[in-house]
């Protein structure tokens, strides 16, 4: 049995652990930070969810942090609920873990008015694109970003 549910402060610290597997470049002190702001009401993007994903001895699987855009590549509404970051813990993959924690972030994403959701994906990422595609995700596109310093 899994249980999803939106994140409490006492799930800081197994957020954090999912958090560094799946963002590494990112500091603990950043990661942190983040979720800090997250609980206190004050992260930027907003509205904003995290919901975990736990097995019957309560250790933690997987998390999606959502948000609502106003617009994401491929989608015709001003109001699309967006996959921000999701996780599985390798021993829970295909298990049906990441397809509970979908399922319920497209219920939050309904529940805020979106009718489209989106995400994105490194292209080199051959198991997140997997698991999008499995999981109903359409391509909306590949797009090659750009910077430089001024």
């Amino acid at each position: 049995m899994i249980e999803v549910r939106p994140a409490r402060s006492d799930d800081a610290e197994a957020w954090l652990r999912m958090r560094e597997l799946l963002w590494p470049d990112g500091s603990a002190a950043e990661h942190a930070g983040e979720i800090r702001q997250f609980f206190a009401g004050t992260f930027p993007r907003r509205p904003w969810a995290v919901l975990l994903a736990f097995d019957e001895a309560c250790e933690p699987l997987g998390f999606v942090e959502l948000s609502v855009r106003p617009y994401a590549e491929g989608c015709e509404s001003h109001r699309v609920g967006y996959l921000e970051g999701w996780f599985v813990a390798e021993r829970a993959r295909g298990s049906g873990v990441g397809a509970a924690l979908l399922n319920a972030g497209e219920d939050w994403a309904r529940a805020q008015g979106c009718r489209e959701f989106a995400s994105d994906v490194d292209p080199s990422n051959a198991v997140s694109l997997a698991a999008h595609r499995a999981l109903g995700f359409a391509d909306a596109g590949v797009v090659q970003c750009f910077r430089k310093d001024l």
